[in-house]
């Protein structure tokens, strides 16, 4: 049985810096894509940033120039530095992972919560 486990959320003021992570754990192969969703309240899910096995990025025109994703296969980690964090970051981060078990499925962490107001 695969998890995922966020930790990092909280509460930020504008301007301000967190850093998110992402462990997977249980018989894991190989992870593929990781990427970062959020959903705002009263809004839809949507990609935040994502970064393949080989090191290819892609981010959201909303985080580009703020945010940066990494990743560290020796430990099955994904990260999500967030830096001068608005007001419309706020929202439940999730994590994402193409995990192969040796079969490959997509899973879902269970959200950590990033708040940014004053």
């Amino acid at each position: 049985q695969v998890q995922l486990k966020e930790s990092g959320g909280g509460l930020v003021q504008p301007g301000g810096s967190l850093r998110l992570s992402c462990e997977a754990s249980g018989s894991i192969v190989s992870i593929a894509d990781m990427s970062w969703y959020r959903q705002a309240p009263g809004k839809e899910r949507e990609v935040v940033a994502r970064i393949a096995g080989t090191g290819t990025t892609y981010y959201a025109d909303s985080v580009k120039g703020r945010f940066t994703i990494s990743r560290d296969n020796a430990r099955d980690m994904v990260f999500l530095q967030m830096d001068s964090l608005k007001a419309e970051d706020t929202a439940v981060y999730y994590c994402n992972d193409d995990i192969l078990t040796p079969a490959r499925r997509n899973y879902w962490g269970q959200g950590t919560k990033v708040t940014v107001s004053t």
